[in-house]
Parts: structure tokens; C-alpha cells; sequence
């Protein structure tokens, strides 16, 4: 139906036809897009049923992956360019009349997901189709995902995101290939075997999303699980109770956890997809083998995060008592199985469940993981470790499950996901583990795929690589390289320039329709956007802005020196974390003083864009002229945002934490921002417990003046003690050194603003940046994780 544009003008003026009862041209854009996803959709349907028969014909081994977020973002273009077929489907809009942009912008982005996890994990599942790696994801089908961000008054305020509303064209719901999952219950000991008696069971039901190979013919999936009311209703709830609160299991994403009831909520769903994606994979194997003796030559189960750490347990649940093996043979593939990706140092993301929650809700697991945990601690008795070893690494320690010991000693490898991040796991955090497990820790340095943030988000820069060094890098993005050629052409760095400014004419256009904001897009576009978190210090940047706007209300010679700046944030916070709330206020609290100022606000806008999502993204990393890394050094594992930022022609003004480390060390100390404390510096800094920030409050004339005025009135459109709290964080504890950085992000600011009046070198530094960003691609990820990890082999 897509083989020429008459073709499928025809099909799609039926099809509406047929499905709406009304002529195309009465249609809207809803049963446009609605048409067109079907028809896409029947476009690839034998090329899905290909692979899955191509992959059993081989008898492939296969990855699955699990991931409690996928952030896929919008698919209906990025499905059109991989099957080949978008110029068709324009051509056909245009003879219709239609414009095929607007109805691509029609698509809900999937509520599968909240930040930097879920887009790596929807990067690597676009690289396993391109690069034909047999795999799966598995998530949950979030009813609502996160929430919609709203600013109110400057205040986030959590609204249900409705994605789901109209439907999801891509999903195919499995009713057939559903599971129950039990809860609750008791245990009980007959004829020497254990006997898990559930309190109730879930029923989980998938729907798969195909994820399309770029151009290759090749289709994988991500299967999300639905959880709906089982055919045996517990007899201690009424029903509406019962589904009630199933509902919820498939609710939200990330729920409130600040209460016993939010802790179990969470543990459910973790449960829920471990259980449900586990038993899936098992019954495929077994009708195919008719055995699990062989599961973990054919299956690799890789844990993204601790969030799906039960699945250990669970397999061996269903090893002992499903399939009646031995512990040691249960354990022997268990530990064959699984991999795990740690993504954090920090204590609050590293899971830790209390027993008194875990026990109840989950009977039959929490006995496994005790006795996983029982044979740990005896084999280090064994061994002749000391009690205190043996505590600090034990799963079972204080009454806490800890979620990310159970993941290492139970896996096959785990991996850090940058150099530094890696190095630390190895030599600090986990230093312990890798003493006992030397060969189990690898790094993959996280990616990004080049065809969504540079072929998809950047047509105009795609264009342009396609004339200066060919389109071979579209499928080996390590040819950007062939760019360096180039950077000292003047031509080129003046058309580089040309098409940043259309990219930031587009995003200042959005701006100004959505919250009636003028900005100037001849002035530096200075970007941060990601999660809203106290490592990632988005508060440090909001004092050095105030910094700034003092300096032009009270120095000429300050004012005369500076390019005008538009700064942009975007940032979501988690509904329950008060302080990083209290961050967008003061955010945007600022954003109305300086924006509002006749004085200065052709120099200097502030913009917190709301409700900040992978279609605003794909607007946004192509604008950046500097891109905000400036987390606490050793806090951020890798991040992503970086990369995109880079692949897209932005400078990096950060620290040298996560992947920034390897940025630098591709593009040279010339191309690159980088200020403040090392990692080695802060752990040192952290072991010596001498930081007191009081001190640089009190001595430090400008960190003085900047502190007050949070809290003397300044900001008078608010309470006085509004940011109280900000003010007593920074000079009483400051556990991310926001101050003692400060005075080396402002020089390094200083340095940016100098630069960029060199407009030709600005544009030198930028493309050596686009050049040297191939290294960052999801392609180059999911290759290492399937040599030095999962030992697959793409499918010729």
C-alpha cells in the first residue's frame, strides 16, 4: 500500500472510509492519525512475523530486557523513516491536502516512563532492532505514567497524563498469553516440599509494541503488562476493594512511597512485571525445549536498575518449585541468567525494602531471599571473612532487603554505565563485591541512538552531514569523525551557524505560543533539562542566574561585556520530593523578576518549560548552544542528555562526573567546559567531614549577598520566607556543594560568554563536538553489552 503515493492515497481514503463512516476530506486529525497508524502498522506486520520466525529457525538466543521505564516518545515518524515509507505517506497527505507534521504531532508521547533510565532504555531497544540483536523489553502499561506538569503560580502541580485516552495505535493486546499473579498468602511445609498458598491473585495482561529495525526488515517488541481483576476474587475483599486497588498496580509510575501503603504499592508493581514477564519467557522456552536445563544458554534476562531485582527470587521460585530442581542446579541457572545494570551511587536510589513490608506481601520470595542470602553469609563464614564484611555485604541486613546486594550476588555480571561511574562501583561504593567477584564488574558506557536525536529531532543537520561527508555515518555513526575535515572552513562553520539559528527561531516560537514569552534566539541558548534532583544542582544554577542579574542591574562595564543569555529549564520532580518542588518555585520566581525587568531583560530571560517530554526534547537539544552538566562530581552515573546535546552542536559547560569525563577526553580540553571538584576531590572532601558552608556564607562577600536575598525580600512578588528552607540547606549542610563550586562555575560561565563572540571558533568547537559524538551511540552500547555480556550475535 506504500509502494507509490497514488497507491497509498487510495488505501488510506478507504480505509478512513471504512472505519469513520465519512470522506477523507471531513476527517480529522485524530481519525487521520488513527488511519495512518493502522496502515503503518499492517505495513510491518509481516516483517514482525518474519523475525519472530527468522529468530526460531535460528534458535537464537535472546535478550530481554526489564525495565520499570521505557521512554519511547512519539513513534508514528520514527516507524514511517525505519520502514522506509515516510516521502510516500507525505506525498500522499499533500495530495489530500493534509500535512503529514500535523498529524505526527498529534501523537500522545507513551507514559512509560519519567527521565534518563527510560530514554536509555528506549535507545537501546531502537539499537537491538537496527543492529537485528534478538530481544524484548518489559514494562508495565501505566495507565497514567508520571503525571502532566503544570505551573501554577510557579509551583509544579502533578495532573494525570492521559495517554492512554484514545487508545495507543501500536499496541496489540495478548489476552491469550496472560498470567496470574499471586499475592499475600502463607507458605506451608507438606511431605518436604514448600507450598505457596496466595491470598489473591492479578491477573497480568500484555500488550506488545513492535520496534522496528532502521530499514533492516527486522521487528522486536516491548511487551507492557496490563493488571486487571483474576477469575479468583479473594474471598477477604469485596470486589470493588479487590479492583480498586489492582488498578493502581498499573496506575502511575513511581508512586508516592512516603507511606506503608505507597512502600507496598511499588513493591506490587515491581513484583507484578517480574512475575508476569518471567513466567512469559519460561513458558515460550519450555514449549519450544521442554526443558530449563538449557534456559540460560538460550535466554539472558538483564535487570535495568534494581526495580526488577525479583525476578532472582521468582526464577528461583518456579525452579524449586514448579520444576522441582535442586537448589544447586536452580541456582547454577539462575546465576547464568541474569545480568544487572547498576545506575547509581546514591543511597536513596539504591533500593532497600523492610522486611515487614516484603514478608507479607510477597511469603514464598522472601523465604528464597533468605535463604539466597543464608547460603551468602556462609560461604564468607567459610571463607574467613569478618562479621563485618559479612554484614556490610550480606542481602539481609537492619531488617532492609537490600535490593542491589541481591542483584550482584546473584547475577552473572554487572555493569556501570561510564568509565568514572564503573571505577567507582569497582574501587569505592562496591570495592567489597569486585574484591570477591573480580571478573563480574565491566563498564558499557551508555548511548544514545543518532537516528531519533540527530536523523529525526535535526533534519536540517542531517542535510547538511549529508553533503559535507556522506550518509555512510547514518549507519556507522563513528563516520561523524569524517566532519573534522571541515571544522576550519569558514562555509562550513557559517552554514553549521545558519542552522543553529533555525533551530532556535523554532524553539523560541514555541516558547512564545505555549507561555507568551519572548526571547531573542540571537542570544545564547543555555540548556538544562532532566530531572529535577539536588545532585544535578539546577540550583546552582539558578543562583549563578541571580549572580548574573545583579551584575547587569549595578555594573556597567559587566552589562557592556555580556552576551545576552536566554537560559531554559525543564525539569520534572517527583510528587513527594519537597526540595526539588521548592527548586522550579524559585526557578521561576526568579524567571518573573528578570524577565519582567526593562532594565535588563534584553540581555538576560529565564524560561521553565513546562511538562518536559521526549517530543520537547526533540525540540530542544537541537537549540542548545551550552549544555548544563554541572552535577555534583561522582553523583551522576552516566547521563544521556549530555550526549544528545553534543551530537546536536552544543558545548558542554560541566563537571567532570558520568559520561562528561569521556566527552572531554574525545574532544580535547579546547572544546569543552569543565569546572569544580573532581570525584576524587568530593569523596575526599565527604571521608573528611570539614565542609562546613556556613563559613563561605559568612566570608564570601558575593555568596553572601546572593544567600540573603532569598530570604531579606528581594523576590517581593513572593512570601519572605518562601525559600527559607533553600537558604538554611546552603549554609547549614549543602550536601552537593553547590557553594564551594560556585565561584568555579562563574569563571567558567565567564569563559563561555567570551567565546561565544568569536562566532567563527564558537562554530570550530561545535562541529569538532558533532564529529567526535558517534562514540555516544546506543549502536556502540548495545554491540559492547552483546560481546562482553550477552555473547548474541546479530541475525544475518
Amino acid at each position: 500500500m506504500f509502494s507509490t503515493s497514488n497507491k497509498f492515497e487510495k488505501v488510506f481514503k478507504d480505509r478512513l472510509r471504512k472505519t469513520y463512516f465519512k470522506d477523507v476530506k471531513d476527517s480529522t486529525i485524530r481519525e487521520r492519525y488513527h488511519v495512518l497508524g493502522m496502515l503503518v502498522k499492517e505495513e510491518m506486520a509481516d516483517q514482525w512475523i518474519d523475525t519472530h520466525e527468522k529468530i526460531e529457525k535460528e534458535d537464537a538466543k535472546q535478550i530481554h530486557y526489564f525495565s520499570m521505564e521505557f521512554l519511547l516518545g512519539r513513534l508514528i515518524t520514527n516507524n514511517l523513516i525505519n520502514l522506509g515509507i515516510r516521502d510516500v505517506a507525505e506525498a500522499g497527505f499533500k495530495s489530500l491536502g493534509f500535512d503529514l507534521n500535523e498529524v505526527e504531532d498529534y501523537e500522545s508521547d507513551p507514559g512509560l516512563g519519567n527521565g534518563g533510565l527510560g530514554r536509555l532504555a528506549a535507545c537501546f531497544l531502537d539499537s537491538m532492532a537496527s543492529l537485528k540483536i534478538p530481544g524484548s523489553g518489559n514494562c508495565i502499561r501505566y495507565r497514567y505514567g508520571l503525571f502532566r506538569q503544570r505551573i501554577k503560580n510557579g509551583y509544579q502541580e502533578e495532573r494525570p497524563d492521559n495517554w492512554l485516552n484514545d487508545g495507543y495505535v501500536w499496541e496489540v493486546r495478548k489476552t491469550e498469553e496472560s498470567e496470574s499473579i499471586p499475592f499475600y498468602g502463607h507458605v506451608e511445609y507438606h511431605n518436604g516440599d514448600m507450598v505457596y498458598k496466595p491470598g489473591e491473585f492479578i491477573r497480568a495482561v500484555p500488550y506488545d509494541i513492535p520496534i522496528i529495525g532502521d530499514d533492516n526488515g527486522f521487528v522486536n517488541q516491548l511487551r507492557i503488562w496490563s493488571a486487571e481483576p483474576d477469575k479468583r476474587y479473594p474471598e477477604y475483599k469485596s470486589p470493588f476493594e479487590y479492583e480498586s486497588e489492582l488498578e493502581q498496580i498499573s496506575g502511575f509510575l513511581y508512586p508516592d512511597d512516603s507511606t506503608h501503603e505507597g512502600k507496598t504499592l511499588r513493591l506490587k508493581q515491581q513484583y507484578f512485571l517480574s512475575a508476569a514477564g518471567l513466567k512469559s519467557i519460561i513458558k515460550k522456552h519450555k514449549a519450544k525445549y521442554n526443558t530449563m536445563d538449557n534456559f540460560a544458554e538460550k535466554n539472558v534476562i538483564h535487570i535495568n536498575d534494581t526495580h526488577p531485582a525479583l525476578l532472582i527470587p521468582e526464577m528461583m521460585r518456579i525452579l524449586l518449585d514448579e520444576e522441582h530442581m535442586s537448589w544447586d542446579k536452580a541456582w547454577d541457572i539462575t546465576n547464568h541468567t541474569f545480568a544487572y545494570t547498576n545506575h547509581t551511587i546514591l543511597a536513596e536510589a539504591l533500593e532497600r525494602w523492610s522486611v515487614n513490608i516484603i514478608q507479607p506481601l510477597l511469603p514464598r520470595v522472601y523465604q528464597l531471599i533468605e535463604e539466597i542470602d543464608r547460603r551468602f553469609v556462609e560461604k564468607m563464614n567459610q571463607d574467613g571473612e569478618s562479621i563485618d564484611k559479612i554484614n556490610d555485604l550480606r542481602i539481609i541486613n537492619h531488617n532492609e532487603v537490600r535490593m542491589a546486594h541481591l542483584c550482584i550476588i546473584s547475577s552473572f555480571s554487572v555493569n556501570g554505565v561510564a568509565k568514572l561511574h564503573t571505577d567507582i562501583l569497582k574501587n569505592i561504593e562496591m570495592k567489597d563485591f569486585n574484591d570477591l567477584y573480580p571478573n563480574k564488574f565491566v563498564n558499557i558506557t551508555n548511548g544514545i541512538t543518532h537516528r531519533r536525536w540527530l536523523l529525526h529531532s535535526n533534519p536540517e543537520l542531517s542535510e547538511f552531514l549529508n553533503k559535507k561527508i556522506g550518509q555512510e555515518y547514518q549507519k556507522n555513526p563513528k563516520d561523524l569523525e569524517k566532519l573534522l575535515e571541515f571544522v576550519d572552513d569558514k562555509n562550513t562553520q557559517k552554514e553549521f551557524l545558519k542552522i543553529k539559528k533555525i533551530k532556535k527561531d523554532a524553539l523560541a516560537k514555541r516558547i512564545y505560543e505555549e507561555q507568551g514569552i519572548e526571547i531573542d534566539s540571537n542570544s545564547i541558548f543555555d540548556i538544562q533539562v532532566k530531572r529535577l534532583h539536588e545532585y544535578k544542582r539546577q540550583l546552582m544554577n539558578a543562583i549563578h542566574i541571580m549572580y548574573v542579574y545583579h551584575q547587569l542591574k549595578t555594573s556597567k562595564e559587566y552589562r557592556e561585556n555580556y552576551v545576552p543569555h536566554t537560559y531554559i529549564f525543564g525539569a520534572k520532580a517527583a510528587g513527594s520530593y519537597h526540595f526539588a518542588k521548592k527548586i522550579i518555585k524559585l526557578i521561576n520566581t526568579i524567571a518573573t523578576k528578570v524577565n519582567n525587568d526593562p532594565e535588563t531583560n534584553s540581555y538576560l530571560k529565564v524560561i521553565f518549560v513546562e511538562n518536559y517530554n521526549v517530543s520537547y526534547a526533540e525540540m530542544i537539544m537541537p537549540a542548545c548552544d551550552v549544555s548544563e552538566q554541572i552535577s555534583t562530581a561522582s553523583k551522576e552515573a552516566s547521563g544521556t542528555g549530555n550526549m544528545k546535546f553534543m551530537m546536536n552542536g552544543a558545548l558542554t559547560l560541566g563537571t567532570l562526573d558520568g559520561a562528561n569525563v569521556e566527552i572531554k577526553e574525545l574532544v580535547g580540553d579546547d572544546n569543552i567546559y569543565i569546572f569544580g571538584l573532581d570525584a576524587n576531590e568530593v569523596n575526599t572532601l565527604n571521608a573528611s567531614h570539614k565542609y562546613n558552608p556556613r563559613t563561605l556564607y559568612e566570608t564570601d562577600s558575593t555568596i553572601n549577598l546572593l544567600l540573603k536575598q532569598l530570604v531579606n525580600g528581594f523576590f517581593d512578588q513572593v512570601d519572605r520566607e518562601e525559600f527559607r528552607e533553600i537558604f538554611e540547606n546552603l549554609v547549614n549542610r549543602d550536601p552537593y556543594y553547590v557553594l564551594k563550586d560556585f565561584h568555579a562555575y562563574l569563571k567558567a560561565s565567564e569563559l563561555v560568554n567570551e567565546a561565544y563572540k568569536d562566532q567563527s571558533h564558537w562554530a570550530k568547537m561545535a562541529l569538532i563536538n558533532i564529529g567526535k559524538s558517534g562514540e555516544f551511540s546506543s549502536d556502540r552500547s548495545i554491540r559492547d553489552y552483546s560481546q562482553k555480556i550477552w555473547e548474541i550475535d546479530s541475525l544475518s
